[in-house]
């Protein structure tokens, strides 16, 4: 009896141990990342990433080894809402567009612009911009892409015009409301008209609140972005003042 009374004591001590341990690796780690959660805007960010990009121009690329370590540098027209765990139509939220509509017919998508979006070499941004990436990936661009990986989603877009600066519209040949889901991927950002897809791959110039002053090819494993704010969902206005050096951004 007064074994197993010995060995209960010990089996509690043992617990007790286990729990003060635990209690006070939490306690650490808490202590530990605390600092971590006062994000401030400005800085550099660097992301360890699997490998080296095989360039940064996501239009080029087909994998995530792109997209992961260059979304921050973009914006798309739409995308899906970040804090919503499933995507759908229902959970694509404006991005460059503050707005859109369907005509009639379902053949014509119309979106309506954020104004005072500057690029990150301060050129501002226009509806001649989304024109100038579609027309790159529909190979009707003087300029051509290494790869487009991406051709093949549009093969129903005939072209996309810019009746002003401000308004962009997609002109489908038949009716396929599954375009704005293509839009909102992470794989389809805005292109600026005024660098070619030869920068791009190394030096990108985008909207978004992060810019990447190096290239993409390095020695090492990481990769370095001047960084304004935490998060890629607002694209930068003319409102946004930059603590960084980079004048001038999600993706989950």
């Amino acid at each position: 009896m007064v074994s197993r009374d010995r060995a209960a004591d010990s089996v509690k001590s043992l617990w007790m141990k286990w729990m003060i341990c635990l209690g006070g690796m939490a306690a650490a780690l808490l202590y530990g990342v605390g600092p971590a959660f006062a994000q401030k805007s400005g800085g550099v960010l660097r992301v360890y990433h699997r490998e080296n990009p095989p360039s940064a121009s996501i239009l080029e690329e087909a994998t995530a080894s792109t997209t992961i370590p260059f979304m921050p540098v973009f914006n798309n027209l739409v995308m899906y809402d970040q804090q919503v765990p499933q995507n759908s139509l229902k959970t694509i939220v404006p991005d460059l567009a503050k707005s859109w509509a369907w005509n009639a017919e379902k053949t014509e998508l119309t979106f309506q612009l954020q104004q005072g979006v500057k690029w990150h070499d301060g050129k501002p941004f226009s509806a001649r911009d989304v024109v100038c990436t579609f027309e790159l990936l529909l190979d009707k661009a003087p300029q051509k892409l290494r790869r487009n990986p991406r051709k093949s989603w549009f093969t129903n877009l005939d072209f996309v015009s810019a009746p002003s600066d401000s308004e962009v519209t997609f002109h489908l040949t038949h009716p396929q409301p599954s375009i704005l889901a293509m839009l909102a991927s992470g794989l389809m950002p805005i292109y600026p008209c005024q660098v070619s897809p030869a920068q791009m791959r190394s030096r990108p110039i985008g909207t978004g609140r992060s810019s990447s002053p190096s290239s993409a090819s390095s020695s090492t494993s990481g990769w370095c972005a001047t960084r304004t704010t935490g998060r890629r969902t607002s694209p930068t206005s003319t409102a946004t003042t930059s603590t960084s050096s980079a004048t001038h951004r999600r993706r989950s």
